[in-house]
């Protein structure tokens, strides 16, 4: 029987690592991944943790050492993430394609064996989705063939693009066990889903997660998705993680409940990362405890 984890995706901290929305005010914080994310991830007795390859200083191998090293100290699970914000660029971009081809070897250098990738992005939502799909499938499968060289898992997000639906398209036409899904379940909201139905469309295929909660913001319309739907510490908001967790359970998914926070509501943007990316991990643990107590024992032989 699995276990469901805990983690967060270094992507909660962007404003620290220095990308700042222009919604948004500069904390005055700057992080180094090694030096200040990790620590505050052991901090947290999470299993997990996502590390943003945008976010990295330089990946270059003596610093990839050292960041695998601290991993492994902290006896901490990994996933890299590539594509921020556009990815593939609805699979129009070669130049993308190309510089994601180059990062699949570096995932060893930390650890990792899960990618998390991006095909589109919420720039090209309104345009029509069939072709898309369609050239995204072209080059996720040129990307694919070089991850199963590399023992690489790649796991596509649905990230205010593609529905659930459309993902499961481009996974099963991909039909590759080193290529799977990072479930983002503020972003099936975004997308009008709901994303207990989205989770169960996807969790045979999932190995990762963007466990992100979100609310709505008042006066704003639906179709803004990033504007209108900003988002909150778990526990806060619209998603249903308890039925989430239960149906990525049932799939028999091993990865973890990785908190992301992205554009924060108010009154939550007023505190530090720190504060809500705490908050969120003490409630995930709790949809986890709840989770696990809820199951029955098995009958001794």
């Amino acid at each position: 029987m699995t276990i469901v984890l805990v983690g967060i995706d270094s992507y909660s901290f962007h404003r620290y690592f220095g990308e700042i929305y222009p919604q948004q005010t500069d904390p005055g914080t700057r992080w180094d991944m090694k030096d200040d994310f990790i620590p505050f991830a052991v901090s947290l007795d999470v299993d997990e943790v996502a590390l943003e390859t945008l976010f990295f200083p330089a990946f270059d191998d003596s610093y990839c050492a050292a960041v695998n090293d601290a991993l492994d100290e902290a006896g901490l699970r990994r996933v890299i993430g590539w594509g921020h914000p556009d990815g593939l660029h609805r699979g129009q971009d070669a130049d993308a394609l190309e510089d994601l081809i180059r990062h699949i070897p570096r995932a060893g250098k930390v650890g990792a064996d899960i990618m998390r990738i991006v095909a589109s992005s919420m720039l090209y939502v309104d345009e029509p989705h069939g072709p898309q799909v369609e050239a995204s499938i072209r080059m996720l499968k040129e990307a694919t063939k070089v991850a199963e060289d590399n023992g690489v898992t790649l796991a596509i997000e649905n990230h205010i693009d593609f529905t659930s639906l459309e993902i499961l398209e481009i996974v099963q036409a991909i039909d590759s066990p080193n290529f799977r899904v990072n479930f983002d379940t503020g972003n099936a909201l975004r997308l009008y889903e709901d994303p207990v139905e989205a989770a169960r469309n996807l969790a045979p295929y999932t190995v990762a997660t963007h466990t992100k909660d979100i609310i709505t913001r008042r006066g704003g319309a639906p179709s803004e998705r990033f504007l209108f739907w900003p988002s909150c510490p778990a526990g806060e908001g619209l998603i249903d993680f308890h039925g989430i967790a239960r149906v990525l359970d049932d799939a028999g998914f091993e990865g973890s409940l990785a908190i992301e926070l992205d554009l924060l509501a108010a009154p939550w943007n007023d505190r530090t990362e720190e504060e809500n990316v705490t908050q969120s991990i003490a409630f995930l643990k709790s949809v986890v405890a709840d989770l696990e107590s809820s199951k029955v024992p098995e009958a001794s032989a």
